[in-house]
């Protein structure tokens, strides 16, 4: 794929979907604001999710329009949407679907597959945490190969499929935590926190007036296949890659290279899956800032939401009061990254 600037006459198909990238994020933006107010950090890594492909977590507490932001995403996008309410006693059939006899005759009966939820665009997997990990464990193949399998029959998912799963972090209670495995399938784990006073009278003024403006949809799924594989197509140097890799590889406990506060506090460090997704995040956060190359400043804006849920940290790191973003932090200012022209 040809990323070089060309004359407007001669405009290539890559050109015309750069300039979309760049433009989308205004468009989407003047889409979302008629639902949601403030969040744009939010937005913004949720937008580099979905154009890089990726599944994203979402952590906040309740009344924070997580739910109403994945449904007006859904909406501008123009892609199907599903909700599932994970509960106790959701059963992963609930999910992926389950086989039934149909037929009204004896000789006209025969198994018929009927599809679950999943089979969607874009699943907001609601409190998942509230599900046991048998049930959470239906999403993995799902997430990892866009398939489902049924008594040995594979169906493909509808493309594009990104799930949006949130979790609640003040009730723990009743809750079952995702296991690392699946947990290393979502791109990134973003956390919501409260908006600021002014955002907060904007939304009541908003809510408790005349209803909201409908959303407009800008994208089908069609174009979002196109921006997954441009971002694809950004060269990165290869420096840059190996710094993504190395910070990766520095949050890993009792490996020779690894620094002294991380054998302190970390007790499980970030795989390899988080160095990809650092770097395709990287790709798309370029893209919607008006470049075609990935620089420093896109590994270092995402290492948070791509290890938030990677690493571990022991109980002597939370006596002392060191959080994983804690961590982070100290890794950028630990290993330094290449210099640039």
């Amino acid at each position: 794929m040809n990323l070089k600037v060309v004359s407007p006459d001669s405009r290539s198909e890559d050109e015309r979907i750069f300039e979309l990238l760049q433009n989308s994020r205004r468009q989407i933006d003047s889409e979302i604001t008629k639902a949601v107010i403030g969040q744009k950090e939010i937005i913004d890594q949720l937008l580099i999710a979905l154009f890089a492909g990726g599944h994203c977590l979402i952590t906040g507490a309740p009344g924070l329009a997580k739910t109403l932001l994945v449904n007006s995403l859904a909406q501008v996008f123009k892609l199907k949407s599903q909700r599932i309410q994970f509960t106790p006693d959701l059963m992963p059939a609930d999910i992926t679907g389950t086989e039934i006899l149909s037929g009204d005759s004896q000789e006209n009966r025969a198994m018929k597959f009927v599809k679950g939820p999943v089979f969607t665009n874009i699943l907001l997997a609601d409190e998942i945490n509230r599900t046991p990990p048998k049930t959470q464990a239906a999403l993995l193949e799902a997430m990892q190969e866009k398939q489902v399998t049924v008594t040995g029959i594979r169906y493909e998912l509808d493309k594009p499929f990104f799930v949006l799963a949130t979790q609640n972090p003040i009730e723990m209670e009743g809750t079952y935590p995702l296991p690392e495995a699946q947990l290393d399938r979502f791109m990134f784990n973003l956390v919501i926190d409260y908006l600021s006073e002014d955002d907060e009278v904007a939304v009541v003024a908003q809510t408790t007036s005349r209803n909201a403006e409908p959303i407009q949809p800008l994208f089908t799924g069609s174009d979002i296949q196109q921006f997954h594989q441009f971002v694809r197509e950004v060269p990165v140097a290869e420096e840059l890659v190996r710094y993504a890799v190395q910070l990766c590889a520095a949050s890993r406990p009792r490996q020779e290279t690894t620094p002294d506060f991380i054998n302190e506090w970390v007790n499980w460090g970030a795989g390899l899956r988080a160095a990809q997704s650092l770097i395709l995040g990287a790709k798309a956060r370029a893209v919607l800032r008006g470049r075609v190359h990935v620089i420093l400043e896109d590994i270092h804006a995402l290492l948070a939401p791509v290890l938030r849920h990677r690493i571990l940290i022991n109980y002597r790191a939370e006596a002392e009061g060191i959080t994983v973003e804690s961590v982070v932090q100290q890794l950028i200012e630990t290993i330094k990254g290449p210099v640039e022209a």
